[in-house]
């Protein structure tokens, strides 16, 4: 059933729509409106506000380029299947 999930998930992701998306919503992320609402001088854990949501950011970002990569590794690797006769 993981794997069944995982599929879809993957699937999913090849879709160049998504891509587009991901992509916008970075630029909206890193625009005015978030940067002020975390430009504040409270802390986390003894972190600035802003620092947390440009390293969350970057994690996060980082970890759908992971995904993406991996559905276009999988559906490589699934058109270059070598049959021997």
């Amino acid at each position: 059933m993981i794997s069944r999930v995982r599929h879809r998930i993957l699937h999913r992701l090849q879709l160049r729509e998504s891509w587009m998306i991901f992509f916008i919503m970075g630029i909206i992320m890193l625009n005015f409106p978030f940067l002020h609402i975390f430009n504040k001088s409270d802390s986390v854990f003894g972190f600035p506000l802003l620092f947390l949501y440009f390293t969350v950011g970057w994690a996060v970002s980082i970890a759908v380029i992971y995904l993406f990569t991996l559905s276009v590794n999988q559906n490589n690797s699934g058109r270059h299947e070598k049959k021997e006769p």
